[in-house]
């Protein structure tokens, strides 16, 4: 698949390189030619001196053929706009804009183009090893309607299982942390010290799922 990236900062040029070395087709735009010495000598993809947005420049970049277009400059403008034309007037399906500002953020998820609000998301996860009880939110779908949180567990939860989990808060685990891998759990799955929990939940469901983990499990009769 063909990937463009604007922007060769250090997030740029590190999705480029992986992407590169996995076997796409890969083409970056960034403003500076000093830019692209982020990327490794062994990148294969095309270099594209210009601005994101320009029409010439994602023409180079080989956007009518792009599976997806990422927005990582350090502009919040600049990557809205480059990713509303790589959607809008070239017809690229996937789409994601990196934006610093987290309530632009928000509307440009309701208006349909994805964003990665750096800061808010930095914050809510530093907030999350330092605090109790603190949910972590990791992704909000554009729709507004179903997000993937990371909450706080009580270690009374320890013991579990996900699927006992799942009947009392209704909600869906998408998968668990554990040490230094991750698995897709089912309904038998035990709950184990340590474990850290990707929760597939509505917006409005947030605050009373982790109140319920803070506490321990209501006990069947």
């Amino acid at each position: 698949m063909h990937f463009v990236i604007m922007g060769c900062g250090r997030v740029g040029a590190s999705m480029a390189a992986q992407l590169d070395r996995m076997g796409h087709s890969v083409a970056v735009i960034d403003q500076s030619s000093n830019a692209f010495r982020r990327l490794p000598s062994d990148f294969n993809g095309r270099k594209v001196k210009g601005i994101g947005f320009d029409r010439d420049a994602l023409e180079q970049a080989g956007i009518d053929e792009a599976y997806a277009f990422v927005a990582v400059s350090n502009g919040d403008n600049s990557n809205i706009v480059a990713a509303r034309v790589a959607r809008e007037l070239f017809g690229v399906e996937h789409v994601v804009a990196r934006i610093y500002d987290a309530r632009r953020a928000d509307v440009y998820e309701r208006l349909g183009i994805p964003t990665v609000a750096t800061v808010r998301q930095t914050a809510e996860q530093m907030m999350r090893r330092v605090l109790p009880g603190i949910t972590a939110r990791e992704a909000t779908d554009p729709s507004g309607e179903a997000c993937l949180v990371q909450p706080d567990l009580a270690v009374a939860w320890v013991g579990t299982t996900i699927g006992r989990l799942e009947e009392l808060l209704e909600a869906r685990v998408a998968w668990v942390s554990r040490g230094g891998g991750a698995l897709v759990p089912r309904s038998s799955t035990v709950i184990q010290e340590n474990d850290r929990l990707h929760v597939a939940v509505r917006p409005e469901g947030i605050a009373a799922l982790q109140r319920a983990l803070s506490r321990p499990p209501v006990q069947e009769a």
